[in-house]
């Protein structure tokens, strides 16, 4: 097999390692005022879970079960979420974690779709509930 010629700490910007590699996120919350889960077609899952107080975004974390490409989407998307509205959440696009992250792979545009997509989810769900 061959392997391509990849340095990680060169090929990425250092918002996207930082995303890629962080825990600050990464939790199931009991009992959460939104969930939202979605498995892409890669077999990737991602589970959201949203606090709010007052119609501001409180906490976003989340659970994955996936690539490093997709944890860092997760990432960029609590970042972009946290303190927001929810109707500013609402705006949250694809297109925003990819600049976010500034190097998210070629071919792995679907990790960030994935991720809003479970956080349009939850956000629904949060609605539900208010």
């Amino acid at each position: 097999m061959q392997h391509d010629n990849i340095d990680f700490l060169k090929d990425h910007s250092l918002k996207y390692i930082e995303m890629a590699l962080s825990t600050d996120h990464i939790e199931k919350v009991a009992h959460p005022d939104g969930y939202g889960t979605r498995t892409g077609d890669c077999k990737d899952t991602v589970e959201i879970f949203l606090t709010s107080k007052k119609n501001i975004l409180e906490s976003v974390s989340f659970w994955v079960q996936g690539c490093m490409n997709t944890v860092a989407c997760c990432n960029a998307l609590a970042k972009l979420c946290e303190g927001k509205s929810i109707e500013e959440a609402w705006c949250i696009s694809p297109e925003q974690i990819n600049d976010f992250l500034e190097t998210l792979p070629w071919g792995h545009f679907h990790c960030a779709e994935l991720a809003v997509g479970a956080m349009y989810l939850a956000l629904a769900d949060l609605q539900q509930h208010c």
